[in-house]
């Protein structure tokens, strides 16, 4: 730990350092780990378990007369009514995590009446440490780092998540990423959001979206983002997203082209934009009936000239024994 670093940060990053132990020891025997499912897709395991007890742990001793807001236990430890309260994701990319695949990591956000003035996002496979204090900048083990410069979205790489929750609308997601494809130089989905807003900090990624998020998996990364330059806000640009459930990120010029590209798709969104977004997804939903039924009569073309298939099928040359 750093005597440079204000003491709430210091003990974040002891928590996360904790934390990041425990699911290196277990990744060794992923296999064993126990796992259970809060929804359908939704995953836990005993390692977001312990390594949420080990988070709380830490920073109760240190300030026990603190909140705590944690994924896995919300509310239920620290103070009730404390103006300081700690926002937790112990393990963001549980599945990655549960399959070995190594995109996850530990989120640690510290909130003052509302607003969040630390930031830790741990990421323990590769022992990257992302760290923030309010107007103090955005750090990677302890360089500075600032959201990329590139100023065309047809440049820019952009991250996202993937609906996966029933109830989700997948239809509506499907257009936003038809929206964005052609028009950047790659759309990515790593799997850990609060990972992918400390990418949009470092500049790995230059832009970033998704719904269905939790104040757990954006307090941290999104002061990661701020302290390095960037925006960070709800799909029309609005920056009360928090616990919005929809969060978009990325460099001055490039939020404000994702902000005109999607903005349309929000909850937020002005009723007309709404409406408009309604009929082109039904339109859409029409079309590939069309096509579906083309499909069909193709193949039905197909079977009404069996002799024509199997005639073309003996004049073709036979493939080498």
């Amino acid at each position: 730990m750093s005597s440079n670093l204000h003491p709430m940060l210091n003990v974040a990053i002891k928590a996360a350092r904790a934390a990041g132990a425990l699911i290196n020891r277990a990744a060794l025997d992923v296999e064993a780990v126990r796992i259970s499912q809060k929804q359908i897709n939704d995953f836990v395991t005993e390692v977001d378990h312990a390594a949420e007890r080990a988070i709380i742990e830490t920073l109760l001793t240190a300030y026990p007369g603190h909140g705590i807001l944690a994924e896995e236990s919300g509310t239920e430890h620290g103070a009730k009514h404390s103006d300081y309260v700690w926002i937790i994701d112990p393990l963001d990319g549980t599945t990655n995590f549960i399959h070995g695949f190594p995109v996850y990591c530990v989120s640690i956000a510290m909130a003052f009446k509302g607003k969040v003035e630390h930031a830790v996002v741990y990421d323990p496979s590769r022992n990257d440490l992302f760290t923030a204090t309010r107007g103090r900048g955005a750090f990677l083990n302890e360089r500075r780092i600032r959201v990329s410069k590139r100023t065309q979205l047809k440049d820019c790489l952009v991250s996202t998540g993937f609906p996966f929750r029933p109830g989700d609308n997948f239809k509506q997601y499907m257009a936003m990423m038809a929206e964005l494809m052609p028009r950047t130089a790659g759309l990515r989905r790593p799997g850990a959001a609060a990972l992918d807003l400390a990418y949009v900090a470092a500049g790995y990624c230059d832009g970033f979206f998704e719904s269905g998020l939790s104040i757990w998996d954006v307090a941290a990364g999104s002061l990661l983002v701020t302290e390095a330059g960037g925006l960070v806000g709800n799909f029309t640009g609005e920056a009360d997203f928090m616990e919005q459930r929809e969060c978009l990120a990325g460099s001055p010029r490039i939020y404000g082209q994702l902000v005109g590209l999607l903005g349309k798709y929000s909850k937020f969104a002005p009723a007309g934009d709404k409406a408009a977004v309604r009929q082109a997804l039904a339109n859409g939903a029409d079309g590939a009936a069309d096509d579906q039924s083309v499909d069909m009569g193709a193949d039905a073309d197909v079977t009404a000239h069996p002799d024509s298939a199997a005639e073309d099928q003996q004049t073709r040359p036979s493939a080498a024994p």
